[in-house]
């Protein structure tokens, strides 16, 4: 629920709330048109203690002029609401101090039209300030102040998060740069000389025996496939992309599947769908290495079993190497290349499975055809200023629980005020039989004694007058009449 329908159902309903006064007025009657005055003065509040709250603070004192006092009630949510929005300590007790003597003065213009006692005047207005303006303005302001210490705690939260992944970020990156070059210094150099030797042996083996020259071409293709696999792992641990622009596209699949068929193995490919030229790198590359990890590991473990290689291209990606079980001993493998498949598969939103099944052991993969996963060493995001340090007045629990015991002793005396006030205009029977009615007598019974006994009745057309139902009759009304000193002037029957 949005904003301005919020505030025009809370001012709905202390409009509403306010007319019941209409018909069960609760103190010595007034104009009708006070009534209805003082319930769309309290119902222009509400939306004005959010818009203009330092004024919605101080209009709440003509309420106490006008004796409504279900109109009076809703202003402590007003004050409460209103004092939300003053950031400053000093400008809220400010407001306080100029609004507290305006309700004691408007309270005294009803006080010297009702003529109340001096007694009734102070405990009626002393409530008033307090629980409708002291306790409603200072919890409002803890609250409100509360607001932006919360909103600094978050974005300083927002900050150390950004800075720990941008730390933890630039520690990986410094040891894959470390690996990459220990890595470098130590096989590089090996690689290339095994495959210097391996070209040398080639040649004299071509010469001298003849029957090697396969043997041996094979081990210089070895050792050139690995000084190649060695520098695409050395470019991703360096946070370079020097891994081959097809990598991932069926010529590189059909490349890898040649190169194992070269090796002796039986195998073949089955491709469906569109080519992966065009798609995203990441994808690419997880098809790459998926069929060429399956494929490593059927050198492996089953040289000599039967392997189709499948990649199916659709709205998701497929990827599938199966070879039949084979009956030969297997090594005892780790398992990193699976693990390290399983983690890269994971980054770009796929799933990964490998294990046997239907008398085949498969690794498989399914991929999106478009990645949203960010790459392994991206960043996190940008990292922003950081915030303001946090003074000393910070959001303690004691701060927290005072603020919410000032809310509760500010609203709860005055919702509870509403709902009294409007169960007994609701329930109440201001009625009188009539051996009651004959028993006042003219110039001596008093308007408080009334009240007291028969409950507030309508306010009548003569000002002073208040009208009650006649008890077993639904067509007479009495009405009573007072003097300015709550003195029965006079009293009459009236059709109703």
């Amino acid at each position: 629920m949005n904003g301005k329908v919020r505030d025009g159902l809370w001012a709905a309903s202390a409009f509403l709330l306010s007319l019941v006064t209409l018909v069960a007025p609760f103190g010595k009657p007034v104009p009708w048109w006070v009534v209805v005055a003082s319930a769309v003065w309290s119902a222009a509040l509400v939306p004005l203690s959010e818009h203009r709250p330092k004024w919605a603070i101080v209009l709440t004192a003509p309420l106490n002029a006008t004796n409504n006092l279900l109109a009076i009630a809703p202003a402590a949510l007003v004050v409460f609401r209103a004092a939300r929005s003053v950031r400053s300590q000093g400008q809220l007790w400010a407001l306080i101090g100029v609004a507290a003597p305006l309700q004691v003065g408007s309270g005294a213009l009803y006080s010297w039209y009702a003529a109340e006692s001096l007694t009734d005047y102070l405990l009626n207005n002393g409530f008033t300030v307090v629980f409708l303006l002291i306790f409603p303005a200072v919890a409002g302001g803890l609250i409100g102040r509360r607001k932006p210490l919360t909103q600094v705690l978050m974005e300083r939260n927002d900050y150390l998060e950004h800075a720990r992944v941008l730390t933890a970020n630039t520690a990986r990156s410094a040891t894959r740069a470390h690996i990459a070059s220990e890595m470098h210094d130590m096989l590089s150099h090996r690689l290339r000389q095994l495959t210097a030797h391996a070209a040398a042996l080639e040649r004299s083996a071509a010469e001298q025996a003849p029957e090697l020259r396969e043997q041996v071409e094979l081990i210089r293709r070895t050792s050139t496939v690995a000084m190649e696999e060695l520098r695409e792992i050395l470019g991703v641990l360096g946070g370079s992309s020097d891994a081959d622009e097809d990598a991932g596209t069926r010529v590189d699949v059909e490349r890898l599947v040649a190169a194992s068929t070269a090796a002796g193995l039986s195998v073949f490919l089955d491709w469906s769908g569109d080519d992966l030229a065009d798609a995203d790198r990441r994808l690419r590359r997880a098809v790459h290495r998926i069929v060429r990890e399956g494929l490593t590991n059927v050198h492996k473990h089953a040289p000599s079993a039967r392997t189709r290689v499948s990649v199916h291209v659709a709205d998701r990606v497929r990827v599938e190497v199966a070879s039949d079980l084979s009956s030969e001993p297997r090594g005892a493998g780790t398992r990193r290349g699976l693990i390290g498949l399983e983690e890269r598969v994971a980054l770009i939103g796929g799933t990964f499975d490998a294990r046997p099944f239907g008398g085949k052991f498969r690794v498989a993969a399914d991929l999106p055809l478009h990645p949203v996963a960010q790459e392994e060493t991206g960043g996190q995001g940008a990292v922003t200023e950081a915030p303001p340090p946090i003074t000393a007045e910070v959001l303690t629990t004691p701060r927290a629980v005072g603020g919410g015991c000032l809310a509760t002793l500010s609203l709860v005396p005055a919702v509870l005020t509403a709902f009294v006030l409007l169960a007994l205009a609701i329930f109440a029977r201001a009625d009188m039989s009539r051996e009651e009615f004959d028993a006042l007598q003219v110039s001596v019974a008093d308007e408080e004694e009334v009240t007291d006994r028969f409950g507030f009745g309508k306010s009548s057309a003569g000002d002073g007058c208040l009208r009650y139902r006649v008890r077993d009759a639904d067509d007479l009304d009495f009405e009573l009449c007072f003097d300015r000193g709550g003195v029965l002037t006079t009293k009459k029957e009236l059709p109703r």
